[in-house]
């Protein structure tokens, strides 16, 4: 019998039409079966190739009954890549059909990994941070950046943004996208505490480094702020984490993996909640209003599996993409 499966390149992917509402939706649904002990996903094995230490390349399966869903994406992070024209998150994602194994899709995951990333920052803020949180800075205004500023608009009524990053070109590009899509007023900082201080949400978006750069000090986190960790803890000094009230991440067993194994999260407080104990109510979220919060979400193969079936649908559906013989 013969057997075909669907490719959809990054252009093909973000032609579906998915929505970042959806999106966090979706990752939210995923969660919350997670958190109820209803997915399968082990911590993502990894290779590292080139010197350094900060270049990887993982490989990220899930397996999701309530939303007949499996798969597994190939993806790699190498810090490099921007000095050289070239994106710093690539990959594939495979979709399985679960009744039979065979592949149904092969799928380009950075559009996925974008977004998806950016949709499980704004659902930690939504039990973490302060509903009516209005002001918020981003560090590193790259994709990730980019994206969870438009995740945390769709759950909040944001109107400043405080932009830092070291890169003009970059934050130039950041601050069309937050003008003149989102509608908000965006301020370029040249000091990184005046993307921190007077913020109620604080998204720190660089590479992920072993060695955290610490340009963050204590203090300078307010009072009731939430802070998303999308480079893990690279851009805090220990100091400042260490004024967390609450310290959240995404997988229990993939941070201490990352804290145990590979030398990440030293010293960093300890983990209050993974994000599916809140999702489900079994943790408390923000309890005070003066309680700094932080989420420190690695990024897990459910939310690529939570994700990849609606690309797949949509792609059907307006008939995106390429069939291949398998």
């Amino acid at each position: 019998m013969k057997h075909e499966i669907l490719y959809l390149s990054q252009d093909d992917v973000a032609a579906t039409g998915l929505t970042m509402a959806e999106i966090i939706k979706a990752v939210e649904q995923g969660f919350e079966e997670m958190g109820n002990g209803r997915v399968e996903m082990p911590p993502k094995p990894g290779v590292h190739p080139g010197e350094g230490g900060d270049n990887f390349i993982h490989a990220m399966p899930a397996y999701i009954p309530a939303m007949n869903s499996a798969g597994v994406k190939w993806v790699s992070g190498y810090p490099g890549n921007p000095a050289k024209g070239l994106p710093y998150i690539n990959g594939l994602l495979i979709f399985n059909d679960t009744e039979t194994g065979l592949p149904k899709a092969v799928m380009d995951c950075s559009w996925i990994t974008a977004m998806r990333t950016a949709a499980a920052s704004a659902l930690s803020a939504k039990y973490l941070a302060r509903s009516e949180s209005s002001i918020i800075g981003i560090l590193a205004c790259g994709v990730q950046g980019t994206t969870n500023l438009e995740a945390m608009n769709v759950l909040f009524p944001l109107k400043k943004v405080f932009a830092y990053d070291t890169l003009p070109e970059q934050t130039a590009t950041f601050t069309d996208y937050a003008q003149n899509v989102l509608n908000l007023e965006v301020e370029i900082v040249e000091d990184p505490k005046n993307a921190v201080s007077g913020c109620d949400i604080v998204v720190t978006s660089g590479p992920i480094l072993k060695v955290p750069h610490e340009t963050i000090k204590a203090g300078w986190v307010d009072e009731g702020t939430f802070i998303s960790c999308v480079d893990f803890d690279s851009y805090f000094s220990r100091d400042a984490l260490n004024q967390a009230d609450k310290w959240s991440t995404d997988n229990l067993t993939q941070y201490n993996h990352y804290k145990d194994d590979m030398g990440y999260f030293q010293n960093c407080p300890p983990v209050y909640a993974e994000l599916g104990e809140l999702v489900t109510g079994k943790k408390n979220g923000r309890e005070a209003e003066n309680e700094r919060t932080f989420a420190a979400n690695l990024g897990v193969a459910m939310e690529d599996m939570a994700v990849c079936p609606l690309i797949y649908d949509l792609a059907k559906k307006k008939n995106i993409g390429t069939w291949l013989p398998l």
